[in-house]
């Protein structure tokens, strides 16, 4: 297989088509590395090319929430009181440092996501 950089959507549409005739491909193969290598362009390309911001600070605590079950009165402690929570929530207050600080290390929502 002759692996090259994928710079058009052409070339991106003929590597997915390679990748999914590779798909069950066996690691440490040929068939394998080639797949791997393919994947890692697409990526690359894909980052570039269709790059995906991240999320508003209070979609991904809203998020987080949903995923662990947490309720507002979970968070209070965490954002300095249930009012607090609230208002971050309903987008009247902005976050704090020491909310985000708290946000990543007691429920772990990446800096990247609280970070507007």
């Amino acid at each position: 297989m002759n692996i090259k950089p994928i710079k058009t959507g052409k070339d991106y549409k003929a590597a997915l088509k390679e990748v999914q005739s590779l798909w069950n491909a066996e690691p440490n193969t040929p068939d394998g590395d080639n797949l791997e290598i393919l994947i890692t362009l697409i990526e690359a390309y894909e980052d570039k090319h269709y790059p995906i911001d991240p999320p508003d600070p209070v979609d991904a605590i809203k998020f987080r929430m949903e995923q662990k079950g947490l309720r507002k009165i979970d968070l209070a402690p965490i954002m300095g009181g249930k009012n607090r929570v609230s208002e971050v929530l309903l987008r009247k207050k902005p976050l704090t440092l020491k909310m985000i600080r708290n946000l990543h290390h007691k429920i772990g929502i990446p800096y990247e996501s609280l970070i507007d």
